[in-house]
C-alpha cells in the first residue's frame, strides 16, 4: 500500500488500520494487524502521526485509530511517534468526556421539563465524538429555548434558511466547545421528514457509556439518519460513516423488514439500501469480505462504490445523475402520500443547493444558506 503524506493516500492508511484485511500477522501485543499496516507504520514520522491525527478527528475515528496504531507503533520501535499517538487519545478523551458530561445535564434537564429527547447520530460514533452534540425532541421550540437558556446560559446561533426550514436550532453553551444541535419535530435537509419523526422517540434504546445512560436511537433509525446526512444532504461519507454501520450491520442489530418499512414509507429507501451497498463494498476493498447485506437491500441500491471518489478528506458521491435520482424518489413518495407541505419543503432544496454553492464561491463560506 503506497504512503505519501497526500491526503487520501493518509485516508487509505486509516481505511486499512480500522479494516484490516484477511491476511495478518500478529504484532507483539497480540493483536492481529495487517502486513500493509506494518511496513506503513515502520515508515512514519512524527509529521505524519500529526497529519493522520487531523484527518483522524475530521473523519471521527481518532480514538478508534490511534488505538489500534498506539501499539504498533511501540512494538515497531517507533516510540516518538507513540508518544504523539498516546498524547492525541489523551487530549480527545478529556474532550468527549468534557462533552458527554455537558450531553448527559442537557437531556436530564430538558427531560425533567417536560421535553422528551433522544440524543442522534453524536453517539454514533463511540467510542469517538462527533465535533457537536446532536438531539432530537417533539416538544415546543419555545419551551427548549427557554429551558436551554435557564440551565445552561445558552444561546441561540444565527439560524440559516436552511436550519429554519429543518426546525432546528444550534446553541452556544459557556464552557462547551462543541456546539449543541436541536432538531424539533422535523428531520432532513428540509424538514420534510415528519411522517417517519412522529413514532421516532416510542423506538428508542438506552444506551450506557461509563456511569452514564443516554436514550438512543434505535439500530434502524440510526441507519435512516445516517442516509439521510450522507446521501440525501451532504453528499459525502466520512470513514466513521463506514465504520459506524458496518458495525452495526455485522453485530446483526438491524431488522431489515423494519428498515425497509420506515425507509420506503419516507421515499428513502432506494438511498438507504445504495448507502449500505457503498459501505459492504468499501469494506471488501480492504479485508476481502464485505458486510453481509440481504437480498432486499442489494436488489434495491441504484449504485455501488465504483462511482464514489476520494475528495478533500471523504468519499464523494456524485449528484449528477446518482444523488438526484435519490432524491426525485424521496419527492415522488411524499407527492403520492399527499404530504403536500412536506413536498414543498422538499421542492427547495435545489434551489438553497444553488444559493450555498453561489455564497461559497462569493464569500468562502454557505453557513448563511445551509
Amino acid at each position: 500500500m503506497p504512503y505519501s503524506r497526500d491526503s487520501q493516500s493518509q485516508f487509505q492508511f486509516l481505511s486499512e488500520v480500522l479494516l484490516s484485511g484477511p491476511s495478518q500477522v500478529s504484532a507483539e501485543n497480540g493483536n492481529d494487524v495487517s502486513k500493509e499496516v506494518i511496513e506503513t507504520v515502520r515508515t512514519l514520522t512524527p509529521e505524519d502521526i500529526q497529519q493522520l491525527k487531523e484527518l483522524a478527528a475530521t473523519n471521527h475515528v481518532i480514538i478508534r485509530s490511534f488505538e489500534a496504531l498506539d501499539p504498533i507503533l511501540r512494538a515497531e520501535g517507533k516510540d516518538d511517534c507513540a508518544e504523539f499517538a498516546a498524547s492525541a487519545l489523551r487530549e480527545e478523551r478529556r474532550r468527549i468526556d468534557h462533552a458527554l458530561n455537558y450531553l448527559q445535564r442537557i437531556c436530564g434537564a430538558l427531560e425533567e421539563n417536560g421535553c422528551s429527547v433522544t440524543v442522534i447520530k453524536s453517539l454514533d460514533h463511540w467510542p469517538d465524538l462527533g465535533s457537536d452534540l446532536d438531539l432530537y425532541s417533539d416538544a415546543d421550540a419555545a419551551k427548549i429555548v427557554q429551558v436551554m437558556a435557564s440551565n445552561f446560559h445558552a444561546k441561540v446561533a444565527e439560524r440559516s434558511w436552511g436550519d429554519r426550514l429543518a426546525n432546528k436550532w444550534n446553541f452556544v453553551i459557556p464552557g462547551l466547545p462543541e456546539m449543541v444541535e436541536i432538531h424539533v419535530g422535523r428531520l432532513g435537509q428540509t424538514g420534510e421528514q415528519t411522517a417517519f419523526t412522529e413514532s421516532l422517540l416510542s423506538r428508542t434504546q438506552t444506551l450506557q457509556i461509563g456511569h452514564r445512560n443516554f436514550r438512543v436511537l434505535s439500530p434502524e433509525d440510526r441507519v435512516i439518519i445516517s442516509t439521510m446526512q450522507r446521501m440525501y444532504r451532504h453528499f459525502y461519507i466520512r470513514l466513521c460513516d463506514v465504520i459506524d454501520n458496518a458495525r452495526l450491520l455485522e453485530a446483526k442489530q438491524v431488522n431489515f423488514d423494519e428498515l425497509h418499512n420506515i425507509g420506503s414509507a419516507s421515499g428513502l429507501w432506494e438511498g438507504i439500501a445504495t448507502y449500505l451497498v457503498i459501505i459492504s463494498q468499501y469494506v471488501e476493498s480492504y479485508r476481502g469480505y464485505g458486510v453481509p447485506l440481504p437480498s432486499l437491500v442489494t436488489r434495491s441500491a441504484k449504485f455501488g462504490v465504483a462511482p464514489v471518489r476520494f475528495r478533500r478528506d471523504f468519499l464523494r458521491v456524485p449528484i449528477l445523475p446518482h444523488s438526484v435520482h435519490l432524491y426525485a424518489g424521496e419527492l415522488r413518495t411524499l407527492i403520492l402520500k399527499g404530504q403536500l407541505r412536506n413536498s414543498l419543503r422538499l421542492s427547495l432544496l435545489p434551489g438553497l443547493a444553488t444559493a450555498a454553492a453561489l455564497e461559497m464561491k462569493i464569500t468562502g463560506s454557505d453557513k448563511g444558506i445551509w
